[in-house]
């Protein structure tokens, strides 16, 4: 069986030669989190392949920051959800692959359209709620870009999430300091997420992104928070376009698609283990 850094290795492949096919998509946010989704996927949560969109008795994720979409329908793909050959069908035309994730195409692992920024760790919270209304000790997970959390709804979800008790909840911020148009720290200064975070009650912990010892060890502890009263946000530190020596920690890779030589350049930075689409 293949190491969780052997499978995040064959999704950034999948990643960079899926927006390379179509010269479209979003491949620097995706290689920073594919550890994260791989951990998650892979090894934390408890869930099943053969997909029912209410999630009962299992863990479910949503996906805020949509437009990471390779990295999502990789790790769905290559986990079972559905076919790894559909991925050769990203952002084509009639694909269920689309820019950004959508519920209407029916796409086993999807819960929600995302891509308008801001608005996932709302759902997500009121997943989280559900649960717990119905008893269901599951727990929620959620992942949004720092940059997004420039819009105001995340911070009324994060304080409506405090208030509530909302102790089945783990969201998690990809904290690489980059946004499309540049550096958060110029484009709109985000200043002290930890402090800003549990000023609105809740539990915050820090994690290297791209160590997956680490993630593994900080979702395991977060997981073992739940159920205090308190949701859990994680920092996760990452560098966005990592594992390809060109694309690593500039914004300026948020949102533009390899041409043919930057591609081999990246295919042979990353090693091939379970096999290309």
């Amino acid at each position: 069986m293949p190491t969780l850094q052997e499978t995040a290795s064959q999704v950034r492949r999948d990643i960079v030669r899926m927006v390379h096919a179509v010269q479209s998509g979003h491949p620097g946010g995706s290689l920073g989190c594919a550890d994260l989704l791989v951990a998650l996927y892979f090894n934390t949560m408890k869930h099943n392949p053969s997909f029912n969109m209410d999630g009962i008795n299992e863990d479910i994720f949503f996906l805020s920051n949509g437009h990471i979409s390779p990295l999502f329908y990789s790790v769905l793909a290559r986990s079972g959800y559905f076919p790894v050959s559909e991925l050769a069908t990203f952002r084509k035309l009639n694909s269920r692959l689309q820019g950004h994730p959508a519920t209407h195409e029916h796409l086993p692992g999807v819960r929600v359209a995302s891509g308008s920024l801001g608005q996932g760790l709302s759902v997500a919270v009121g997943a989280a709620l559900a649960k717990k209304m119905n008893k269901d000790n599951s727990i929620v997970y959620s992942l949004q870009g720092d940059g997004e959390l420039q819009e105001g709804q995340n911070w009324e979800a994060i304080m409506f999430a405090a208030h509530n008790k909302v102790d089945n909840l783990i969201a998690t911020v990809d904290y690489n300091g980059q946004q499309i148009d540049g550096s958060t720290k110029n484009v709109l200064n985000l200043e002290n997420l930890e402090a800003k975070w549990r000023a609105f009650g809740w539990e915050v912990l820090n994690m290297d992104g791209n160590d997956m010892d680490d993630v593994v060890a900080t979702l395991a502890k977060a997981k073992s928070m739940l159920g205090n009263g308190t949701p859990i946000c994680i920092l996760m530190k990452t560098i966005m376009g990592k594992g390809i020596d060109f694309m690593e920690g500039t914004h300026e890779w948020h949102g533009i698609a390899p041409n043919d030589a930057q591609l081999e350049s990246a295919l042979a930075q990353l090693p091939e283990t379970l096999g290309d689409y």
